[in-house]
């Protein structure tokens, strides 16, 4: 059982091309590439969930505020 409908086989013989073509040092840094961009997406994306929680907050915030002042 293999993926994407290919076998162990196939997906061996193209992993050995592949290292041949671009070598290990080469896939290495790709791979360090590839892993610091998948990290600053995923604190990017929690960066701006925090900033809509803030944002929520303050209106939150300022609509009791406004709230309070309109009981006095």
């Amino acid at each position: 059982m293999g993926f994407g409908g290919m076998s162990m086989v196939q997906l061996g013989v193209l992993l050995v091309i592949v290292i041949l073509l671009f070598g290990s040092k080469k896939l290495r840094t790709l791979g360090s590439d590839l892993g610091s961009a998948i990290k600053g997406f995923k604190s990017s994306i929690t960066d701006e969930t925090s900033d809509k929680e803030k944002e929520i907050q303050c209106h939150q915030n300022l609509t009791s505020k406004e709230e309070r002042h309109n009981e006095q």
